[in-house]
């Protein structure tokens, strides 16, 4: 990790791929002739017109066929600050939701976060505004952008017109779990089990966030790791609690209460590891993957749904980035899981502009000229469309030797700068869309410097 801060932790347990971890040179295809890569490319890729919303849709039935009836489509970001990512994201998401039957969007984003932005789509309860403003703090600020404001209400919009076939928003992440995920357990045990409501508020005591979530988050690491384990022990024995006085007469307010419990204990349980010990680093932040995973598989079995999961390409992919600090991605915990009904998207581009946090510790947009020669952007960039989609499953030798060989790519989370990550593109993801250029994403409601 380049930051030995605080700050770095949340980083860590937020963005996954931040760019910072240096990848020993080794780790490096050596650039080799490409023209018959390119060629193979240039016959497979299929253009895409426009990443904005209300464009025309035709480019996209491409994505249909490569998504095939994959009930989970994870779609990546090679860095958490540019609009075209994000654009495109809702795009692609209304799309699916007219074409192919997909009802959930599921974000990067913190279980409670995405309750309360759900409530809102479903029932118009509450003001996205505030909601951004009030969930999307500290090293989540990446979502508070125009372009998933515009979503949400989009959403919002749809599910008007459409009350009786909703659209829904899942949040999978493990960093935050709201004041309301803590009261609607106690208040589930006082109505129907008060003999056990004060051994819950004991467990449970000084645990309920009372400031913002930002200042909560901080004020969690930086609290003593013994202290750490002992909550997580605390949450771990209130969900014990829950199960062993069961469901009663009410299933449905049981399994709320059970799945609040559950993001309780899920965050308690990501804050409880050594974060001195790089192995017990390293088993963090495997837990936090196959925690969202296991988030996302919990939603999909219970309501049914076709999700459109939006992470970092180093979530949704099947290798990870980084190996020393995070041992098995996301997106590898579905595939054991779903098999062929997940299926990996990875996004890469070859220039342009992000927002990202600098090594002063303040927010600023920066900008990249075109990407080395030995990198997968580069060649990738060759390739005869601007933008493009491609099925990396059905491409053969000599573009697949290509593929399956890594190489220096773009992989930028909160942190910048950094080095490239080493990535084996078919390795890593079932398709792959290339931008040529990207643009700093618009923040809903800020300012932002330059770097």
């Amino acid at each position: 990790m380049k930051r030995h801060r605080i700050g770095s932790l949340l980083t860590l347990l937020t963005a996954l791929a931040t760019g910072t971890a240096a990848v020993p040179q080794a780790a490096f295809a050596a650039p080799s002739p490409q023209g018959p890569v390119v060629a193979a490319f240039d016959r497979a890729a299929h253009p895409l017109r426009t990443v904005e919303p209300g464009g025309p849709g035709g480019d996209l039935r491409a994505l249909d066929r490569m998504a095939g009836d994959a009930r989970v489509l994870g779609l990546g970001e090679a860095t958490h600050g540019s609009h075209d990512f994000f654009a495109l994201k809702d795009r692609v998401f209304r799309h699916l939701v007219e074409e192919k039957g997909f009802r959930t969007f599921a974000l990067e984003a913190p279980w409670t976060t995405g309750r309360r932005l759900d409530d809102y789509v479903v029932h118009g309860t509450g003001d996205p505004r505030r909601i951004f403003a009030e969930e999307f703090q500290r090293d989540y600020r990446w979502w508070d952008n125009t372009d998933y404001l515009r979503l949400v209400e989009w959403m919002r919009a749809r599910n008007i017109r459409h009350p009786d076939d909703p659209v829904r928003f899942l949040g999978d992440d493990v960093a935050w779990a709201g004041p309301e995920a803590y009261d609607a357990v106690t208040t589930y045990v006082a109505r129907t089990h008060p003999e056990a409501s004060a051994h819950l508020a004991a467990l449970y005591r000084g645990l309920r966030p009372t400031v913002p979530t930002g200042r909560y988050i901080e004020q969690y690491l930086r609290t003593p790791y013994a202290q750490r384990a002992r909550m997580a022990g605390r949450t771990g024995r209130a969900l014990e609690l829950l199960r062993r006085l069961g469901p009663g007469r009410d299933r449905a307010a049981y399994d709320e209460a059970l799945r609040n419990a559950t993001a309780v204990d899920q965050v308690a349980r990501q804050y409880s590891y050594d974060f001195e010990d790089p192995a017990q680093l390293a088993a963090s932040m495997r837990y936090r993957d196959a925690t969202m995973a296991a988030n996302v598989l919990d939603w999909q079995r219970r309501t049914g749904s076709r999700i459109l999961l939006s992470a970092h390409d180093a979530h949704v992919a099947y290798e990870p980035q980084d190996p020393v600090h995070y041992p098995k991605a996301q997106g590898a915990f579905l595939r054991d899981r779903l098999g062929p009904d997940y299926v990996s998207v990875g996004l890469t581009f070859d220039r342009g502009s992000f927002n990202a946090t600098g090594p002063d510790g303040s927010v600023r947009r920066w900008t990249l000229g075109p990407a080395g020669p030995d990198s997968n952007e580069a060649t990738l960039d060759r390739v005869r469309h601007r933008d493009y989609l491609l099925d990396l499953r059905t491409l053969r030798s000599p573009a697949r030797g290509w593929l399956t060989t890594a190489r220096p790519t773009h992989c930028i989370g909160t942190d910048y700068p950094g080095v490239p990550c080493a990535v084996a593109l078919a390795r890593s993801h079932d398709v792959l869309i290339h931008l040529h250029r990207v643009e700093a994403a618009r923040w809903r409601d800020r300012e932002q410097g330059t770097g």
